[in-house]
């Protein structure tokens, strides 16, 4: 099965972006821990969006976002110079809120797996203190 061409251009976007952004970016704003998780190059290769993920507090991921996406352009000239492509895209950054979903389902599960074996607790002494014949 092949694998499309857009496919293998996002692959190759996402970790020359990052490579990019861990290197070349010299902004204070540019949070330390950041992770591009993911590019999608529209069709015409003209435009690519750059989704990330930042963990720190709220002002941090929006001081990240803002900065990186005035610096699109230098990260653009960057890793243009790394990819063999008759232009580079156009970058947008967005900030890819998956990992903070999974963490609160996460955090949901437990909860309702603690309160469930509190319940399954509380019948079992409930058992012991009134037998059944």
């Amino acid at each position: 099965m092949t694998v499309p061409r857009t496919d293998r251009l996002n692959s190759l976007l996402k970790e020359v972006i990052s490579e990019v952004i861990r290197r070349d970016v010299r902004n204070p704003h540019v949070a330390e821990l950041v992770t591009v998780t993911r590019v999608q190059i529209t069709k015409d290769l003209h435009y690519a969006k750059v989704y990330i993920s930042v963990i720190g507090s709220d002002q941090a991921k929006t001081e990240t976002l803002a900065a990186l996406q005035s610096a699109a352009g230098f990260i653009a000239v960057n890793s243009a110079k790394k990819v063999v492509m008759r232009y580079f895209p156009e970058l947008t950054f967005k900030l890819d809120d998956s990992v903070d979903k999974h963490m609160r389902i996460e955090e949901l599960l437990q909860k309702i797996s603690k309160e469930k074996a509190s319940r399954e607790g509380d019948n079992d002494s409930d058992d012991k203190q009134h037998p059944t014949p």
